[in-house]
């Protein structure tokens, strides 16, 4: 069985695909075998993003694959090592599923209150459903400054959830790279 860690969101554009990716491509250098599950099967980001991968040759090589619910990839992925869950942006009735299902829940948000509150709702809600709050992570992506990340931090932790370390900028040496078939972590040029 493999470790199964499952980004979701409220909200589309929280940064979701991105880390699943940056994630993804990391643990597949350090040898892992890594399975990349798309549940969106309108949008298909990271499907997509694999078919430029495939294109600009880059490796090392991902296991990307379009599913219609977490229980179908968690099946197929019995031999791998990771399983990634990228969810649909926004709750919807697999969304508790996918939870039950991961070992690990990552809700990136941005770092204003558009982002934030819809967060802590949604941690909430899971937390209602009987999802172990030590389950539930947030990851501040597009982040602009110190101050802003300090705030956010603030806000997740008054409400009682953790914040991953660090933050994701907002750069548009990322875009480029996810452009290309890369994560955020396959490029030496500075955010």
């Amino acid at each position: 069985m493999p470790a199964v860690i499952a980004f979701v969101s409220q909200k589309g554009g929280t940064g979701k695909s991105t880390l699943a990716r940056a994630l993804a491509a990391v643990c597949a250098q350090a040898g892992l075998e890594v399975v990349l599950a798309d549940l969106d099967p309108r949008q298909q980001t990271l499907v997509q993003w694999q078919k430029a991968r495939t294109a600009q040759r880059v490796s090392p090589r991902l296991s990307v694959e379009a599913f219609d619910d977490a229980a179908e990839a968690v099946k197929r992925a019995e031999a791998c090592d990771l399983l990634i869950l990228d969810t649909p942006g926004g709750v919807n009735d697999d969304t508790l599923p996918v939870a039950c299902a991961a070992h690990l829940i990552v809700q990136p948000t941005g770092p204003t209150l558009d982002d934030l509150y819809p967060t802590v709702l949604l941690f909430h809600e899971l937390v209602d459903a009987g999802i172990p709050k030590s389950s539930l992570v947030a990851a501040l992506c597009r982040v602009l400054n110190d101050e802003e990340e300090a705030d956010a931090r603030a806000y997740c932790k008054e409400a009682g959830y953790e914040v991953l370390a660090g933050s994701i900028p907002e750069s548009l040496t990322y875009r480029v790279a996810h452009n290309r078939g890369r994560s955020l972590t396959e490029t030496d040029e500075q955010a």
